[in-house]
């Protein structure tokens, strides 16, 4: 089981309200969302937090955004927020060579050196100690404006404080997160982990 139980979706109906965002990116209120209503302020400012980083303001596309969050939850381990990112990375238009290719994403044709540059600035940031450099800086500057660094850091901040909490919480993962984990990501092992929902 999760370190604590998620609430009924219709426990805070302002958070529920708010959480009609995640039909669009994910096809279900999340329970890692579920769970933060213990304290409705929290899951409140989250989801409004989520809204803001996660809005389209032009060139960092919704797809583009989610293979951020892929790769940022990718370097911290956590198997609930991987699911979440890949799946919402289809949802969003990810093409499928994209999808299929993401492990690959340094090498892979199908990924421009603009997104290289996004992806790479991903993992740099989302390492323990931060590893964004000179060289990190240099190629972001290449391709992206300072807003769209913004935005992309914003992603890479909010998966941190996902990461932190699905794999602290050991949030049970959705099947059709489990889905869209196995077909993009169980050929290089992907597996719910902790995530499973019957033991912590």
């Amino acid at each position: 089981m999760p370190l604590v139980t998620p609430l009924e979706a219709t426990h805070d109906l302002e958070t529920k309200k708010l959480a009609e965002f995640f039909n669009e990116t994910l096809g279900f209120c999340p329970n890692s969302v579920l769970t933060m209503q213990h304290r409705p302020e929290i899951s409140k400012a989250f989801i409004n937090l989520n809204k803001a980083v996660m809005a389209n303001q032009g060139r960092v596309t919704s797809a583009l955004k989610r293979m951020i969050a892929w790769v940022s939850s990718n370097a911290t381990g956590c198997r609930y927020c991987q699911a979440h990112a890949i799946r919402a990375a289809e949802r969003y238009g990810a093409e499928q060579e994209k999808l299929d290719n993401i492990w690959n994403y340094k090498t892979h044709s199908a990924f421009s050196d603009a997104e290289r540059a996004a992806l790479n600035f991903s993992l740099a940031a989302s390492m323990v100690p931060n590893a964004v450099n000179l060289e990190i800086k240099e190629a972001l500057y290449k391709y992206w404006n300072e807003g769209e660094i913004v935005e992309m850091l914003g992603v890479i901040s909010l998966f941190g404080y996902l990461n932190r909490w699905n794999d602290s919480m050991g949030t049970t993962l959705e099947e059709d997160a489990i889905d869209s984990g196995n077909q993009y990501l169980g050929k290089h092992g992907f597996n719910v982990g902790k995530h499973n929902g019957s033991k912590y």
